[in-house]
């Protein structure tokens, strides 16, 4: 980086970038400095509207541009591999969305090359930046709510028939646009390797899981029984149950507030989480200050960690004979 500011370079136009520019354009030390679409027209109107300085026609012109700090891949997961390994190939940084690939073989080549790089990479599953993150693992360590023992999380939205939904081309199915949520939110509280995992889906006419559930049996003894789809409107919340009260998450998609009760259900307090600019303002300061610090990876989310849980839902697929074509 050019000074402190982290000028970064959206790719796509879809409303996930849209997302990131409102966020970038409410943080000082990070701009929204350029967007690539497939066509000028498209990327000039996007610019125009967020106020970005560079549009470009092709990704390939954006990843060219020497003042581009960081590439943030915002276009569906079934797109992210060869747009990635462009960028990394000419040296640049990368935060890519979630799900960060369409397998666990692509996500592990990409990482590889990364790594024979040396150049930044992370997934941008927004959750594992999140200050409730460290609010709700100091809640866990404190005995606040005894030994934890049961986890549940569901995440569900009526999403009709949505190409990215339905068609194996684009990665469909709501295991890689929402399962990886209610997987995260298990394992970033409780990382235990998996002892056992049970699982059975609903699936559409075109072979994509559209309503799925999870259970996992961990080593340290922890139960989580998670669910998504993307045909019903879900609570969307969290629970973390144990000896001696629970912990209740309001939206493990993007957490606002935390319930503390205590034994028999007794409410205690509820605790807020700071004000936000769209929550996605902290993966790009995540990845400011892991640029600024020299690391590969951001500590929030390690690339250990991003393979696991693209391993997991490579199994969870193979189960469902849920398959893409990059398969």
């Amino acid at each position: 980086m050019k000074g402190q500011i982290l000028r970064v370079g959206i790719i796509g136009t879809g409303w996930i970038a849209e997302k990131a520019a409102i966020t970038l354009n409410g943080l000082t030390e990070c701009e929204a400095y350029a967007v690539g679409s497939r066509a000028k027209e498209t990327a000039e109107v996007f610019a125009a509207k967020w106020n970005i300085q560079k549009a470009y026609g092709s990704y390939a012109d954006l990843i060219a541009d020497p003042d581009v700090d960081l590439v943030y891949i915002g276009t569906p997961h079934s797109h992210h591999f060869d747009v990635t390994k462009e960028a990394l190939m000419a040296g640049k940084p990368c935060l890519v969305e979630k799900a960060f690939m369409a397998n666990y073989r692509q996500a592990k080549e990409i990482i590889d090359l990364a790594h024979e790089k040396k150049v930044f990479l992370a997934e941008a599953i927004w959750t594992r930046y999140q200050p409730v993150v460290k609010m709700m693992r100091d809640l866990i360590s404190s005995g606040r709510i005894g030994e934890p023992r049961l986890l549940t999380a569901t995440l569900g939205y009526s999403m009709g028939d949505k190409p990215r939904i339905m068609r194996p081309d684009l990665c469909g199915g709501a295991l890689l646009d929402l399962g990886v949520y209610a997987l995260n939110f298990a394992r970033m509280f409780f990382p235990a390797d998996i002892v056992s995992m049970e699982s059975q889906c609903v699936k559409s006419k075109t072979g994509m899981d559209l309503t799925n559930a999870i259970s996992l049996v961990l080593s340290d003894g922890m139960l989580c029984n998670l669910q998504s789809s993307a045909q019903c409107v879900g609570d969307n919340i969290g629970v973390i149950a144990g000896t001696e009260g629970n912990l209740i998450i309001d939206n493990i998609n993007n957490p606002q507030k935390i319930t503390v009760n205590g034994p028999d259900r007794t409410y205690i307090e509820t605790i807020h989480v700071p004000q936000q600019i769209t929550g996605y303002e902290y993966q790009f300061l995540a990845c400011r200050q892991a640029l600024i610090d020299g690391l590969l990876e951001p500590r929030e989310m390690p690339h250990e960690e991003t393979l696991y849980i693209m391993q997991l839902m490579d199994s969870l697929r193979e189960k469902w004979d849920v398959r893409y074509p990059m398969d």
